[in-house]
């Protein structure tokens, strides 16, 4: 290996270490927020629902698409949400293409003879997806305030009065709940979807909504001020992600966004690892195109503080880390033999060390979120202990399909909204196997996490005739993540 080539190869490694080490102080700050964060009764004033003059109209929109395991799941829990019937109306916006129509009108027309105000809305096509319709649905949506709900998540009956009595503050836009998992312990890959969500929705949302930073509403489990999407500019289908780029672009025109993490909304997460690549594949995507399309609205912002610009823009970047986590990964290995080659670079390599701190704010970050929903007892922390890692070698295992999801976002190619399948999972005995909305193609993604599997394998070969041995734990991780995320892949075929 050329030395030009060598110092390429630091000078590309070396720059994705400290942007991902300032993503981890970004955390770290925002655990800062989040531990300094004091819940106070003085709040601002709440709507009283005792009062029939106070009491908002709401309309409640459903967006489903296929849903066929779980939409009367939906609907029968939606009926029971606590509300005085004049004053809520539920839309189910059904851009749905298979048999579940017709179980959809079934189960709404036995719901209005209940007399639930509740209406079965069709589109001709799925123009904007999930934002075309959202915005469908507003153009007669009679509430003054749009809750929405995803068709895996079942609000408990009195979701409505504890969010929206904080409307009263007429600058709060957007109020939004934490997500609760009803299969967290399912398997492996449930647990360490709800450990990674978990530490979103309490150190992320806490920590930037404490001190006034942008937050996001998570495109479900949340309610909007009407006024504040029209104001912002309504939903716009240009993204993976409409819920973030709204967001944005409310806060950019000053309205507020409450979140409550207390009050927690049930959803199933994906059983299956190929659900669980479309999902991350939306996300991730979705957040490389509203960085492209918003952060420039942020840094030229003269409305918002210093601070708050910085914190936005990391926000923004986050799906990004996966590229430069991938970039490590990858160059690790030859960085591996560059060390061992040139002896007068060995100091280059102490840059190393900041891929040790990251991951040691990030292990103190995560057990703070973990041990508030978890508790902090011992055994709690040895279980912490093993499911970080265990996240970790996974994350590091989606590395490449993420990377993928992130490059096409940077570059502006579109693709279409691939909905996350739902599987109707409550049990451990419960199975996934038969459903009919799995992706059964093997994709070129896998034939490269095995390849990337081997490639690992050999990293850590590497390190017995180097006697080299500071990368091997990280080359292990890479190795089991890619792994588990190829092997889980290929059995999801079956």
């Amino acid at each position: 290996m050329g030395l030009t080539i060598s110092y390429i190869i630091i000078g590309i490694y070396s720059l994705a270490l400290v942007l991902i080490f300032f993503y981890s102080l970004a955390q770290l700050n925002l655990l800062l927020n989040y531990l300094g964060f004091k819940r106070t009764q003085n709040e601002a004033p709440k709507f009283n629902l005792m009062d029939p003059k106070e009491i908002p109209s709401v309309t409640i929109q459903l967006p489903i698409y296929n849903e066929e395991y779980v939409v009367e799941r939906l609907l029968d829990n939606i009926s029971k949400i606590a509300y005085p019937k004049s004053k809520l109306e539920i839309q189910v916006l059904d851009d749905s293409t298979d048999n579940s129509v017709q179980q959809t009108a079934k189960r709404v027309a036995e719901l209005q003879e209940s007399g639930l105000d509740i209406k079965h809305i069709r589109r001709e096509n799925r123009q904007g997806f999930k934002a075309g319709a959202l915005k469908e649905g507003l153009k007669i949506a009679k509430g003054d305030f749009i809750a929405i709900f995803d068709a895996d998540f079942l609000p408990d009956p009195d979701w409505l009065k504890k969010t929206v009595i904080y409307f009263k503050d007429e600058e709060i836009g957007v109020v939004q709940t934490r997500w609760g998992h009803i299969n967290r312990d399912y398997s492996i890959l449930t647990r360490i979807q709800a450990f990674a969500l978990d530490a979103h929705f309490t150190l992320e949302q806490v920590g930037r909504n404490a001190k006034g930073h942008f937050i996001n509403f998570n495109g479900t489990a949340g309610i909007w001020r009407k006024e504040c999407i029209l104001d912002a500019g309504n939903w716009e289908g240009d993204t993976l992600t409409e819920d973030l780029d709204l967001s944005y672009r409310a806060q950019l025109k000053n309205w507020k966004f409450k979140y409550l993490e207390d009050v927690e909304t049930p959803a199933e997460l994906p059983v299956v690892i190929s659900a669980a690549r479309s999902q991350q594949f939306r996300w991730n995507k979705g957040g490389a195109e509203n960085f492209r399309k918003t952060v420039m609205n942020v840094i030229t912002a003269k409305n918002i503080p210093f601070k708050t610009k910085f914190h936005g823009v990391m926000h923004l970047l986050n799906s990004s880390m996966f590229l430069f986590v991938f970039l490590v990964a990858i160059l690790s290995i030859p960085m591996l033999y560059i060390k061992n080659t040139y002896g007068h670079l060995g100091w280059v390599f102490e840059v190393t060390s900041f891929f040790i701190v990251s991951t040691i704010i990030l292990f103190i970050c995560y057990w703070f979120t973990y041990k508030s929903i978890q508790g902090s007892s011992f055994d709690n922390f040895i279980d912490y202990i093993k499911l970080f890692f265990t996240f970790f070698s996974v994350a590091l295992g989606f590395s490449l399909h993420n990377t993928v999801a992130v490059l096409e976002g940077h570059m502006g190619k579109r693709s279409e909204f691939v909905r996350t399948p739902k599987f109707n999972i409550n049990s451990l005995t419960d199975s996934w196997k038969g459903n009919k909305y799995l992706a059964r193609k093997l994709s070129p993604n896998m034939i490269l996490e095995f390849a990337l599997m081997v490639y690992f394998l050999f990293g850590m070969y590497s390190a017995i005739p180097l006697n080299d041995f500071g990368l091997f734990p990280f080359h292990f991780m890479l190795f089991l993540g890619f792994g588990f995320v190829f092997f889980n892949s290929l059995t999801a075929k079956a």
